[in-house]
């Protein structure tokens, strides 16, 4: 018995001597976050491949990228952690990119943006009085 507990104590010891590197999201090289400007959605995808997530209301992609080492059982250092945000148009054109360190979160301020509810429109009595009455049942087929 004393053998045992001394063997998982060992390996134990062992494995937090080794550094580990983890990546989470899509893995970005030097190269590719030389030239973040991209002119559209074609080549966007062919230099970065898929989104990690799609908005198809406000129609933007968002890339997230992080990096980190686990030195220990307790202990893990975030190298890196970015999330790219590009904006495009009707034509899928890039109007706008983005860039957040979320390393530094405390610095990323609220986003006062907020999308229009085009599916129900309420007039003012539905504004004041809430749900108060018999509910309208959306359309379920086209």
């Amino acid at each position: 018995m004393n053998k045992l507990f001394l063997y998982i104590c060992i390996i134990l010891i062992l494995s937090n001597c080794s550094n580990k590197t983890i990546y989470s999201g899509k893995i970005l090289n030097q190269e590719e976050l030389k030239d973040i400007n991209f002119v559209n959605k074609e080549k966007l995808i062919s230099k970065l491949g898929n989104p990690s997530y799609v908005d198809p209301i406000e129609n933007k992609l968002f890339y997230y990228s992080e990096k980190s080492e686990k030195k220990s059982i307790f202990k893990k250092e975030v190298k890196y952690s970015y999330i790219f945000v590009f904006k495009l148009d009707d034509e899928d054109k890039i109007i706008d990119t983005k860039v957040y360190d979320t390393n530094n979160i405390k610095y990323i301020k609220i986003s006062k943006d907020k999308t229009s509810n085009e599916i129900v429109k309420r007039g003012l009595l539905e504004k004041v009085f809430g749900g108060v009455g018999t509910q309208q049942e959306l359309p379920t087929t086209p």
